[in-house]
Protein backbone atom coordinates (compact mmCIF):
# COMPACT_ATOMS: atom_id res chain seq x y z
CA UNK A 1 0.00 0.00 0.00
CA UNK A 2 1.58 3.43 -1.10
CA UNK A 3 2.07 5.57 2.14
CA UNK A 4 0.82 9.19 1.73
CA UNK A 5 4.05 11.11 2.66
CA UNK A 6 1.96 14.33 2.53
CA UNK A 7 0.96 13.40 6.38
CA UNK A 8 3.55 10.85 7.19
CA UNK A 9 6.42 12.50 8.48
CA UNK A 10 10.32 11.34 7.61
CA UNK A 11 12.26 9.89 9.79
CA UNK A 12 14.49 12.57 8.94
CA UNK A 13 12.21 15.04 9.82
CA UNK A 14 11.48 12.78 13.34
CA UNK A 15 15.13 13.26 14.03
CA UNK A 16 15.49 16.85 13.53
CA UNK A 17 12.48 17.68 15.79
CA UNK A 18 13.75 15.62 18.58
CA UNK A 19 17.30 17.43 18.03
CA UNK A 20 15.63 21.11 17.81
CA UNK A 21 13.59 19.91 21.50
CA UNK A 22 16.76 18.50 23.21
CA UNK A 23 18.28 22.00 21.99
CA UNK A 24 15.75 24.19 23.17
CA UNK A 25 15.96 22.33 26.44
CA UNK A 26 19.29 22.83 27.17
CA UNK A 27 19.40 25.93 25.98
CA UNK A 28 19.11 28.32 29.14
CA UNK A 29 21.59 26.29 30.63
CA UNK A 30 24.01 26.50 27.87
CA UNK A 31 23.69 30.23 28.19
CA UNK A 32 24.18 30.11 31.50
CA UNK A 33 27.22 27.88 31.33
CA UNK A 34 29.05 29.79 28.65
CA UNK A 35 28.47 33.48 30.51
CA UNK A 36 29.66 31.35 33.92
CA UNK A 37 32.72 30.09 31.73
CA UNK A 38 33.54 33.63 30.30
CA UNK A 39 32.96 35.40 33.25
CA UNK A 40 35.43 33.13 35.22
CA UNK A 41 38.11 33.69 32.42
CA UNK A 42 37.96 37.28 32.47
CA UNK A 43 37.44 37.38 36.29
CA UNK A 44 41.20 35.23 36.53
CA UNK A 45 42.65 37.84 33.65
CA UNK A 46 42.03 40.34 35.71
CA UNK A 47 43.27 38.74 38.93
CA UNK A 48 46.60 37.91 36.69
CA UNK A 49 47.47 41.70 35.31
CA UNK A 50 50.15 43.36 36.91
CA UNK A 51 49.74 46.08 39.17
CA UNK A 52 51.11 49.53 37.94
CA UNK A 53 54.86 50.16 38.31
CA UNK A 54 54.51 53.56 40.29
CA UNK A 55 52.14 55.22 42.07
CA UNK A 56 52.39 58.05 39.56
CA UNK A 57 51.40 56.17 36.02
CA UNK A 58 48.84 58.22 34.23
CA UNK A 59 45.46 57.04 35.04
CA UNK A 60 44.31 54.32 32.82
CA UNK A 61 40.96 54.12 30.93
CA UNK A 62 37.92 52.27 32.83
CA UNK A 63 37.28 49.81 29.82
CA UNK A 64 40.05 48.44 27.91
CA UNK A 65 40.23 45.93 25.38
CA UNK A 66 42.40 43.87 24.40
CA UNK A 67 43.70 40.91 21.81
CA UNK A 68 44.87 37.86 22.44
CA UNK A 69 47.12 35.94 20.27
CA UNK A 70 48.38 33.01 22.16
CA UNK A 71 46.79 30.33 23.82
CA UNK A 72 45.00 30.41 27.06
CA UNK A 73 47.93 29.24 29.88
CA UNK A 74 47.28 25.86 31.42
CA UNK A 75 46.03 27.14 34.67
CA UNK A 76 42.69 28.09 32.58
CA UNK A 77 42.56 24.79 30.61
CA UNK A 78 42.75 22.22 33.27
CA UNK A 79 39.01 22.02 34.55
CA UNK A 80 37.47 21.99 31.00
CA UNK A 81 36.92 18.49 30.33
CA UNK A 82 37.14 16.26 26.77
CA UNK A 83 33.42 15.81 25.54
CA UNK A 84 32.14 13.37 22.58
CA UNK A 85 31.22 16.00 19.78
CA UNK A 86 27.72 16.94 19.39
CA UNK A 87 26.73 15.29 16.36
CA UNK A 88 27.60 12.07 17.51
CA UNK A 89 25.50 12.52 20.98
CA UNK A 90 22.78 13.29 18.93
CA UNK A 91 22.92 10.01 17.04
CA UNK A 92 23.17 7.92 19.97
CA UNK A 93 19.85 9.92 21.59
CA UNK A 94 18.26 9.22 18.20
CA UNK A 95 19.09 5.72 18.54
CA UNK A 96 17.73 5.55 22.06
CA UNK A 97 14.46 7.04 20.52
CA UNK A 98 14.09 4.56 17.98
CA UNK A 99 14.93 1.32 19.98
CA UNK A 100 12.49 2.60 22.68
CA UNK A 101 9.39 3.10 19.82
CA UNK A 102 10.68 -0.52 18.67
CA UNK A 103 10.17 -2.26 21.83
CA UNK A 104 6.87 -0.68 21.93
CA UNK A 105 5.99 -1.39 18.46
CA UNK A 106 6.64 -5.50 18.95
CA UNK A 107 4.72 -5.61 21.99
CA UNK A 108 1.46 -3.79 19.84
CA UNK A 109 2.37 -6.52 17.46
CA UNK A 110 2.14 -9.36 19.50
CA UNK A 111 -1.08 -8.22 21.36
CA UNK A 112 -2.93 -8.13 18.20
CA UNK A 113 -1.85 -11.02 16.63
CA UNK A 114 -3.17 -12.83 19.83
CA UNK A 115 -0.78 -15.76 19.28
CA UNK A 116 1.48 -18.09 21.83
CA UNK A 117 4.89 -16.86 21.38
CA UNK A 118 6.06 -18.73 24.37
CA UNK A 119 6.39 -16.05 27.11
CA UNK A 120 3.77 -14.57 29.16
CA UNK A 121 6.55 -11.42 29.08
CA UNK A 122 6.06 -9.65 25.76
CA UNK A 123 7.62 -5.93 27.05
CA UNK A 124 10.99 -5.05 26.60
CA UNK A 125 12.95 -3.20 30.00
CA UNK A 126 13.21 0.50 28.62
CA UNK A 127 13.49 2.28 32.43
CA UNK A 128 17.31 2.24 32.56
CA UNK A 129 17.70 3.57 29.22
CA UNK A 130 15.44 6.22 29.92
CA UNK A 131 17.52 7.55 32.95
CA UNK A 132 20.82 6.83 30.68
CA UNK A 133 19.52 9.59 27.95
CA UNK A 134 18.31 11.83 31.03
CA UNK A 135 21.68 11.93 31.87
CA UNK A 136 23.77 12.57 28.70
CA UNK A 137 20.95 15.32 27.84
CA UNK A 138 22.10 16.58 31.18
CA UNK A 139 25.90 15.99 31.35
CA UNK A 140 25.85 17.55 27.55
CA UNK A 141 23.85 20.79 28.47
CA UNK A 142 27.56 21.82 30.07
CA UNK A 143 29.95 20.88 27.64
CA UNK A 144 32.92 22.24 28.91
CA UNK A 145 32.77 21.10 32.42
CA UNK A 146 31.68 18.18 32.32
CA UNK A 147 33.07 14.74 30.40
CA UNK A 148 30.30 13.04 28.29
CA UNK A 149 32.13 10.23 27.22
CA UNK A 150 30.76 7.77 30.04
CA UNK A 151 27.19 9.17 29.92
CA UNK A 152 27.32 8.26 25.93
CA UNK A 153 28.14 5.08 26.33
CA UNK A 154 26.35 4.14 29.39
CA UNK A 155 23.57 5.46 26.52
CA UNK A 156 24.63 3.20 23.88
CA UNK A 157 25.21 0.09 26.16
CA UNK A 158 21.45 0.46 27.02
CA UNK A 159 20.61 1.01 23.46
CA UNK A 160 22.23 -2.49 23.05
CA UNK A 161 20.22 -4.52 25.27
CA UNK A 162 16.77 -3.21 24.39
CA UNK A 163 17.65 -3.95 20.97
CA UNK A 164 18.66 -7.38 21.71
CA UNK A 165 15.34 -7.32 23.62
CA UNK A 166 13.18 -6.54 20.95
CA UNK A 167 15.00 -8.31 18.34
CA UNK A 168 14.31 -11.68 20.87
CA UNK A 169 10.16 -10.61 21.04
CA UNK A 170 10.70 -10.00 17.28
CA UNK A 171 11.70 -13.42 16.52
CA UNK A 172 9.26 -15.26 18.74
CA UNK A 173 6.99 -13.78 16.70
CA UNK A 174 7.78 -14.11 13.37
CA UNK A 175 7.97 -17.59 14.31
CA UNK A 176 3.97 -17.52 15.75
CA UNK A 177 3.20 -16.14 12.78
CA UNK A 178 4.91 -18.68 10.09
CA UNK A 179 3.62 -21.38 12.80
CA UNK A 180 -0.29 -19.87 12.12
CA UNK A 181 -0.16 -19.98 8.64
CA UNK A 182 1.32 -23.75 8.05
CA UNK A 183 -1.81 -25.00 10.75
CA UNK A 184 -4.07 -23.08 8.63
CA UNK A 185 -2.65 -24.19 5.17
CA UNK A 186 -2.99 -28.08 6.52
CA UNK A 187 -6.66 -27.06 8.00
CA UNK A 188 -7.59 -26.35 4.37
CA UNK A 189 -5.95 -29.25 2.98
CA UNK A 190 -8.08 -31.47 4.53
CA UNK A 191 -11.33 -30.08 4.02
CA UNK A 192 -10.86 -29.84 0.50
CA UNK A 193 -9.80 -33.30 0.55
CA UNK A 194 -12.70 -34.41 2.68
CA UNK A 195 -14.67 -32.55 0.50
CA UNK A 196 -13.33 -34.30 -2.38
CA UNK A 197 -13.85 -37.44 -1.08
CA UNK A 198 -17.62 -37.24 0.20
CA UNK A 199 -18.21 -35.80 -3.47
CA UNK A 200 -16.60 -38.81 -4.47
CA UNK A 201 -18.49 -40.95 -2.32
CA UNK A 202 -21.76 -39.14 -3.35
CA UNK A 203 -21.30 -39.63 -7.22
CA UNK A 204 -20.39 -43.56 -6.82
CA UNK A 205 -23.40 -44.17 -4.71
CA UNK A 206 -25.68 -42.06 -7.05
CA UNK A 207 -24.56 -44.03 -10.20
CA UNK A 208 -24.83 -47.59 -8.04
CA UNK A 209 -28.47 -46.47 -7.44
CA UNK A 210 -29.28 -45.29 -11.13
CA UNK A 211 -27.89 -48.33 -12.38
CA UNK A 212 -30.18 -50.53 -9.88
CA UNK A 213 -32.97 -48.70 -11.09
CA UNK A 214 -32.38 -49.43 -14.53
CA UNK A 215 -31.31 -52.95 -13.89
CA UNK A 216 -34.71 -53.86 -11.71
CA UNK A 217 -36.67 -52.11 -14.55
CA UNK A 218 -35.43 -53.94 -17.58
CA UNK A 219 -35.86 -57.54 -15.18
CA UNK A 220 -39.33 -57.39 -13.98
CA UNK A 221 -40.24 -58.96 -17.70
CA UNK A 222 -39.65 -62.23 -16.50
CA UNK A 223 -40.96 -63.75 -13.15
CA UNK A 224 -37.05 -65.24 -12.72
CA UNK A 225 -35.96 -61.44 -12.62
CA UNK A 226 -38.23 -59.96 -10.79
CA UNK A 227 -37.90 -62.62 -8.42
CA UNK A 228 -34.36 -61.09 -8.18
CA UNK A 229 -35.31 -57.68 -8.43
CA UNK A 230 -37.59 -58.11 -4.87
CA UNK A 231 -34.17 -58.94 -3.30
CA UNK A 232 -32.74 -55.96 -4.16
CA UNK A 233 -30.60 -57.58 -6.88
CA UNK A 234 -30.80 -58.72 -10.82
CA UNK A 235 -29.56 -61.59 -12.47
CA UNK A 236 -28.65 -61.37 -15.87
CA UNK A 237 -28.04 -64.06 -18.61
CA UNK A 238 -24.36 -65.02 -18.26
CA UNK A 239 -22.34 -62.93 -21.79
CA UNK A 240 -19.81 -64.34 -23.16
CA UNK A 241 -16.43 -64.23 -21.17
CA UNK A 242 -13.70 -62.82 -23.64
CA UNK A 243 -12.87 -59.35 -24.40
CA UNK A 244 -14.74 -59.03 -27.71
CA UNK A 245 -17.80 -61.17 -26.46
CA UNK A 246 -17.83 -58.41 -23.27
CA UNK A 247 -17.59 -55.47 -25.85
CA UNK A 248 -20.57 -56.42 -28.15
CA UNK A 249 -22.40 -57.07 -24.68
CA UNK A 250 -21.64 -53.77 -23.84
CA UNK A 251 -22.28 -52.20 -27.56
CA UNK A 252 -25.78 -53.48 -27.24
CA UNK A 253 -26.02 -51.68 -23.77
CA UNK A 254 -25.40 -48.24 -24.48
CA UNK A 255 -28.12 -47.38 -27.18
CA UNK A 256 -30.02 -47.04 -23.64
CA UNK A 257 -28.39 -43.97 -22.46
CA UNK A 258 -28.58 -42.76 -26.27
CA UNK A 259 -24.97 -43.38 -26.61
CA UNK A 260 -23.36 -43.86 -30.35
CA UNK A 261 -20.07 -44.93 -31.86
CA UNK A 262 -18.13 -42.54 -30.90
CA UNK A 263 -19.24 -42.85 -27.21
CA UNK A 264 -18.63 -46.68 -27.73
CA UNK A 265 -15.13 -46.17 -29.01
CA UNK A 266 -14.32 -43.79 -25.80
CA UNK A 267 -15.55 -46.85 -23.53
CA UNK A 268 -13.39 -49.58 -25.13
CA UNK A 269 -10.10 -47.25 -24.68
CA UNK A 270 -11.59 -46.78 -21.07
CA UNK A 271 -12.08 -50.25 -20.33
CA UNK A 272 -8.86 -51.46 -22.71
CA UNK A 273 -7.06 -49.38 -20.06
CA UNK A 274 -8.32 -50.36 -16.75
CA UNK A 275 -8.63 -54.28 -17.24
CA UNK A 276 -8.38 -55.59 -20.78
CA UNK A 277 -12.21 -56.22 -20.16
CA UNK A 278 -10.92 -59.29 -18.18
CA UNK A 279 -14.06 -59.73 -16.03
CA UNK A 280 -11.97 -61.46 -13.46
CA UNK A 281 -9.30 -58.40 -13.38
CA UNK A 282 -8.17 -57.71 -10.08
CA UNK A 283 -5.57 -55.11 -8.81
CA UNK A 284 -4.28 -56.31 -5.70
CA UNK A 285 -3.03 -52.49 -4.14
CA UNK A 286 -6.11 -50.99 -4.15
CA UNK A 287 -8.65 -54.06 -4.53
CA UNK A 288 -10.86 -52.65 -7.62
CA UNK A 289 -12.23 -55.75 -9.34
CA UNK A 290 -13.96 -56.64 -12.81
CA UNK A 291 -14.00 -55.17 -16.42
CA UNK A 292 -15.05 -51.62 -15.10
CA UNK A 293 -12.51 -51.89 -11.73
CA UNK A 294 -14.93 -51.03 -9.22
CA UNK A 295 -13.89 -50.09 -5.94
CA UNK A 296 -14.57 -52.06 -3.91
CA UNK A 297 -15.65 -55.13 -6.16
CA UNK A 298 -18.51 -55.35 -3.94
CA UNK A 299 -20.06 -52.22 -5.29
CA UNK A 300 -21.40 -53.92 -8.42
CA UNK A 301 -23.38 -56.08 -5.80
CA UNK A 302 -26.17 -53.50 -6.84
CA UNK A 303 -26.51 -54.83 -10.12
CA UNK A 304 -26.30 -58.37 -9.51
CA UNK A 305 -25.40 -61.20 -7.02
CA UNK A 306 -23.03 -62.58 -10.02
CA UNK A 307 -21.09 -59.60 -10.25
CA UNK A 308 -17.81 -61.73 -9.73
CA UNK A 309 -18.28 -63.90 -12.25
CA UNK A 310 -20.61 -62.51 -15.02
CA UNK A 311 -19.31 -59.60 -16.94
CA UNK A 312 -22.90 -58.18 -18.50
CA UNK A 313 -23.43 -57.56 -14.45
CA UNK A 314 -20.30 -55.65 -14.38
CA UNK A 315 -20.95 -53.53 -17.41
CA UNK A 316 -24.08 -52.61 -16.58
CA UNK A 317 -23.24 -51.40 -13.27
CA UNK A 318 -20.07 -49.83 -14.76
CA UNK A 319 -22.45 -48.10 -17.69
CA UNK A 320 -24.58 -46.64 -15.14
CA UNK A 321 -21.72 -45.45 -12.93
CA UNK A 322 -20.00 -43.51 -15.87
CA UNK A 323 -23.49 -41.98 -16.66
CA UNK A 324 -23.79 -40.82 -12.98
CA UNK A 325 -20.09 -39.77 -12.53
CA UNK A 326 -19.60 -38.13 -15.91
CA UNK A 327 -22.67 -38.34 -18.18
CA UNK A 328 -20.48 -39.74 -21.25
CA UNK A 329 -17.83 -42.81 -21.53
CA UNK A 330 -15.90 -40.12 -23.29
CA UNK A 331 -16.01 -37.82 -20.13
CA UNK A 332 -15.01 -40.30 -18.15
CA UNK A 333 -11.93 -40.79 -20.62
CA UNK A 334 -10.95 -37.67 -20.66
CA UNK A 335 -10.69 -37.48 -17.29
CA UNK A 336 -8.82 -40.76 -17.02
CA UNK A 337 -6.53 -39.09 -19.35
CA UNK A 338 -6.10 -36.27 -17.31
CA UNK A 339 -5.63 -37.86 -13.81
CA UNK A 340 -4.98 -41.50 -14.32
CA UNK A 341 -8.61 -42.39 -12.77
CA UNK A 342 -12.05 -42.14 -13.38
Amino acid sequence: MPTDTSSTPTRRSIRTTRAAARRLRRRPVLVLTTLTTAFAIAASATAMAPAPATAQAEPTPAIALASFTKALPDSLTEGVATSVPAAQIESTLDRADDAVAASKKVTTDIAASKLDVGTKDTTVETDDLAQAVSDLESVSALPLLLDTRDATAAVEAEVAQVNEQTGALQGRLDAAVQKEKERLAEEKRKAEAAAKAAAEKKAAEEAAAAAEARSNSSSSSSSSSSSSSSAGTSKRAASGTSAGAAQATARSMIGSYGWGDDQFSCLVSLWNKESHWNYQAYNSSSGAYGIPQALPGSKMGSAGSDWKTNPATQIAWGLGYIDGRYGSPCGAWSHSQSSGWY
